[in-house]
């Protein structure tokens, strides 16, 4: 019994200092609720002004509200920081900033490919180096830029597939953006008999390029020799086109294609068919027509055996 009395003497006693304690924190506890209070609202109102004036510096959807946001919760942090430092718990401070610290090493190497990806993410938002809408290959993919997040880069293939590339993979390897300058050369591969006057063609060629579609008149037309063939004088015609999607790279190709095949039958310049030859096995110094004189013979003299 006594024991009992002497529990509930020490219990009541613990309550009584609480309470003592609670009433003289009442007025820092007050403090601590208007200043949280204030600090959500302030925070609030900066990233919503935040918001306004970082969208007359940067284009990126992704990177403007990863700053925003990341301001907005470094505000919250220090106004919770200052709200404990009221209520004099700042040993309490010092305990979370250490346990922020050690969760935060664990993470990192947890999820070291996550944060390379994020850095690389935001990297790639502040250089530009391509947008929603340009055409690039890279890591043997090719197509058109659809989105752009911190974490991946998503691209429509010509042929419809959508890939996912992590951007620590498209910031690491080479990109090439085909969209970024707007115009683009083709070099068409061409090949003419060895009969022909070269200076000739390279004239016509040229003529018939003039009126190729999206070409760029600014940029000369280009027909330039390169190599004697087994069958023909091989040369590239060369030549700009405006380029925003592929298919003005690929029309372009082909109407030129058909001009040229055009050109060269008007002016009957003949694109040589490659030259092969067919090897029977006849010894060196045997002419073809004996050779055959011979196989008829011994066919007929078969027969002629065959029906006695």
């Amino acid at each position: 019994m006594n024991d009992i009395n002497k529990a509930l003497s020490l219990l009541l006693s613990k309550l009584e200092d609480w309470g003592e304690h609670l009433i003289l924190m009442l007025p820092n506890l007050f403090v601590a609720l208007i200043l949280l209070i204030v600090t959500f609202y302030v925070a609030r109102v900066i990233r919503d002004g935040l918001d306004k004036v970082i969208v007359r510096f940067s284009h990126s959807p992704a990177l403007n509200n990863l700053i925003s946001t990341l301001i907005y919760l470094a505000l919250l942090m220090v106004g919770f920081f200052f709200v404990l430092s009221v209520l004099q718990l700042d040993k309490v401070v010092v305990s979370i900033l250490a346990g922020v610290g050690i969760i935060g090493l664990a993470l990192g190497f947890a999820f070291q490919d996550i944060a390379a990806n994020f850095i690389s993410g935001v990297i790639i938002a502040v250089q530009k180096p391509f947008g929603v809408g340009d055409m690039i290959e890279t890591n043997d993919y090719f197509g058109i830029i659809e989105r752009v997040t911190l974490r991946t880069i998503d691209i429509r293939k010509p042929t419809g597939e959508l890939v996912k590339l992590p951007n620590k993979m498209v910031f690491e390897n080479p990109v090439t953006n085909f969209s970024v300058n707007g115009i683009r050369r083709i070099d068409l591969d061409v090949g003419v008999s060895y009969g022909e006057d070269l200076e000739r063609v390279q004239q016509i060629v040229i003529e018939a390029l003039q009126d190729v579609k999206n070409r760029v008149k600014t940029r000369d037309i280009e027909a330039m020799y390169d190599a004697f063939g087994d069958s023909s004088i091989n040369f590239k015609a060369r030549f700009w086109v405006t380029y925003s999607r592929q298919v003005d790279y690929v029309s372009a190709k082909s109407d030129a294609i058909i001009k040229i095949k055009k050109a060269f039958d008007q002016n009957d310049i003949m694109i040589p068919f490659p030259i092969r030859t067919l090897d029977f096995g006849i010894k060196g110094g045997e002419k073809l027509n004996e050779h055959l004189e011979s196989l008829q013979a011994q066919l007929k003299n078969g027969r002629g055996l065959g029906e006695n």
